[in-house]
């Protein structure tokens, strides 16, 4: 069995999102639920590849830190405030298609 991509939401994408996402299956963490409210970028960076998540994010804080060459599980970069749909529905085509290999120091945009 292939392994699947497990995300990790950062604070300012909707909890309804990861709810939508768990139903259907999908490995998900938020920083609420790792208690890592608050966190620096590059701590919540670090946290997210620690655990083998590709993190969630409007942040562009994040590209900038992948430009510096800091290693992570992969960067899923919302470019856009999104519907509760179309966050789902992107990330579950990334969900579907691309393995944790190729998301690793890898970003996706939404």
């Amino acid at each position: 069995m292939t392994a699947s991509i497990k995300f990790y939401l950062d604070e300012h994408i909707p909890k309804a999102v990861a709810t939508a996402l768990s139903r259907r299956g999908v490995d998900v963490l938020t920083t609420s639920q790792a208690e890592m409210l608050g966190a620096s970028d590059e701590e919540q960076l670090r946290f997210s590849s620690e655990a083998g998540r590709a993190i969630v994010t409007h942040d562009a804080d994040f590209l900038r830190l992948h430009d510096i060459g800091l290693e992570h599980a992969g960067i899923v970069f919302c470019t856009r405030s999104l519907s509760i749909g179309d966050y789902v529905r992107g990330l579950m085509l990334i969900y579907t298609v691309l393995a944790p290999s190729e998301m690793r120091n890898h970003i996706e945009f939404l």
